[in-house]
């Protein structure tokens, strides 16, 4: 179990550099955008997707700290407090797609650049989240087996489906969770105990996982794909 970890380790930090500086050129190139149509149109429209991409980067860091101390990984209580944390903040990584929602909303710049410009955020937000999502599969392959960690990444899924919906139409945060605990449960509980009045958003939870899902292994397929084994 030890050489298993120390090589996941050693695989992981072969390759973070890379995965950093590109997400980093990425998402600076997203921000260059927006602050290129804030001075355009003297408008702060779409000023949220920063924080939004912010967010987005969160379980991504977790991820990697997870990644780079071992001792979190042999520990199962220190594991499972790491996963939690990163649990409760992987919605936000798929949750950004949801901003093309404002696309027709908010105007003042050509519609092809307010395209690229959300979609960009988006894009930015989702590798953080497949990225985050293979690390943890990788830290857990090991442990559980691959199986296991497969019906992990549609739980995950599922619930990354679950929170868009709640932050996006019940207006709820991963901050909530702590600061108000109360009215997220009773919500959530309005839908599980009545699901048949609410089959619209069983409906849109059901389609985003799936979609999701394969998103996430396909990318997985075609990562492996072209790995050139020496």
């Amino acid at each position: 179990m030890m050489i298993i970890l120390r090589s996941l380790r050693r695989g992981s930090l072969s390759t973070s550099a890379t995965i950093h500086e590109w997400l980093l050129v990425s998402s600076c190139f997203s921000c260059l955008l927006l602050a290129g149509r804030m001075i355009a149109t003297y408008s702060l429209g779409y000023i949220f997707l920063p924080w939004n991409l912010f967010l987005a980067f969160v379980p991504y860091w977790i991820s990697w700290w997870m990644m780079r101390n071992i001792s979190i990984i042999q520990n199962k209580i220190k594991l499972l407090l790491a996963l939690a944390a990163w649990l409760l903040f992987i919605p936000n990584s798929f949750y950004i797609i949801t901003d093309l929602f404002h696309f027709t909303n908010i105007k003042s710049a050509p519609k092809w650049f307010d395209l690229l410009l959300i979609f960009s955020f988006a894009w930015n937000g989702i590798l953080c989240g497949i990225i985050s999502l293979r690390r943890v599969e990788i830290i857990l392959s090991p442990l559980k087996g691959k199986e296991f960690s497969f019906f992990i990444i549609f739980v995950v899924m599922w619930l990354n489906a679950f929170g868009i919906y709640i932050g996006r139409y019940l207006r709820y945060n991963s901050w909530d969770v702590i600061s108000d605990p109360f009215s997220l449960v009773s919500e959530i509980a309005f839908m599980f105990f009545r699901p048949f009045d609410n089959l619209w958003e069983w409906g849109m939870i059901s389609c985003y996982s799936i979609f999701m899902t394969l998103l996430y292994v396909t990318l997985k397929k075609l990562s492996e794909t072209f790995i050139v084994k020496k």
